[in-house]
């Protein structure tokens, strides 16, 4: 049985691989600062969840407040941490997230995603945590990647704020396993889905639009296309990226990929109700595609994508349908 301080335990993947750790007899601290980037009671939601499973502690934290992060600073809110040596590894998993939304207000994404990671990586270097797996994102590739996407192709040229911090905060990564030994596991997701996802996405969006017989906004001639993966695969795979690596960069995405028209088509049937399609100009922080090649994931991990599209857009949908009373009241941006 092994510790895990897993940091944004109340997002959307957090949540999921602190519930996976923990149904693998794992014990898992979790900190959230439970910030508004969109509805809180999204993550109230999971938290709930959460902290009614043994063997889950949860500390209100921001992470890149670096007198709470750092035990010899620590506030009396953050004293936990002064045992950080009990820490077999920290899964950081607290981002700000949205490639729009960076856009608006660019100096909170640094502040989580860049000072937030130096802060945690600093903790495992005074405390001998030997390993970091770090959450970043596919957006990091930019224009005109090879499809599918690997790990190879050129990340040095991000389109938005947001990719800019994740690809900081990967470089950061290194610096600290080149200097210090740290066993580093940079895990670049591909658009995730599911059930209690962010509701600023378009896979929560749209269901609640559809369902709800709301006007869907749709950014572009809807061509634009995902490879969405589902969040328990991708939970399965930020678990597995825990073992010894020294330093690897890793795609973990879905291998199904759809258009945004083919999904509003996929929703309306498994709803049972027709979109009411409201058209927006294309929105120039969006990427047009991405597709992950997972080959290095199958090497190193043994991992790949087991939820096929379909069956995770219905088991969102029915998630929706469960929790609809309150559900739909959730802001969707």
């Amino acid at each position: 049985m092994s510790h895990y301080l897993v940091t944004g335990a109340a997002g959307f993947i957090g949540a999921r691989v602190a519930e996976m750790l923990l149904e693998q007899c794992h014990t898992v601290t979790g900190v959230d600062n439970l910030n508004d980037a969109y509805d809180v009671r999204m993550k109230e939601y999971r938290l709930r969840r959460l902290q009614a499973l043994s063997g889950f502690t949860f500390h209100k934290l921001d992470i890149a407040d670096k007198d709470a992060v750092f035990p010899q600073l620590a506030s009396p809110n953050s004293q936990f941490l002064t045992r950080c040596s009990q820490f077999d590894a920290i899964v950081n998993l607290a981002a700000r997230a949205g490639v729009r939304a960076s856009v608006g207000n660019p100096w909170v994404f640094v502040e989580t995603n860049v000072i937030g990671t130096l802060n945690l990586l600093e903790l495992c270097r005074q405390c001998g945590i030997g390993k970091f797996i770090l959450a970043s994102t596919s957006s990091i590739y930019g224009a005109n990647a090879p499809l599918p996407t690997p790990e190879t192709a050129d990340s040095d040229h991000p389109l938005q704020p947001y990719a800019a911090s994740k690809k900081s905060a990967e470089v950061l990564c290194h610096s600290y396993h080149s200097l210090y030994g740290l066993d580093v596991s940079v895990v670049r997701y591909f658009t995730v889905y599911g059930p209690a996802g962010r509701p600023d996405m378009s896979m929560f969006r749209f269901a609640k639009w559809i369902s709800e017989g709301q006007p869907l906004r749709l950014y572009g001639s809807g061509e634009q296309s995902r490879g969405f993966t589902y969040v328990d695969d991708i939970a399965r795979g930020t678990i597995a990226a825990l073992k010894p690596l020294s330093y690897e960069i890793i795609n973990l995405g879905g291998h199904e990929v759809i258009t945004m028209n083919g999904l509003i088509e996929m929703l309306e049937e498994v709803i049972g109700k027709p979109a009411n399609i409201e058209q927006h100009p294309p929105n120039p922080a969006d990427m047009l595609t991405n597709w992950a090649d997972v080959s290095k994931a199958r090497r190193l991990l043994g991992w790949q994508p087991q939820v096929g599209l379909r069956e995770g857009v219905g088991r969102l949908v029915d998630w929706y349908r469960s929790e609809r009373p309150w559900a739909k009241e959730v802001a969707t941006l």
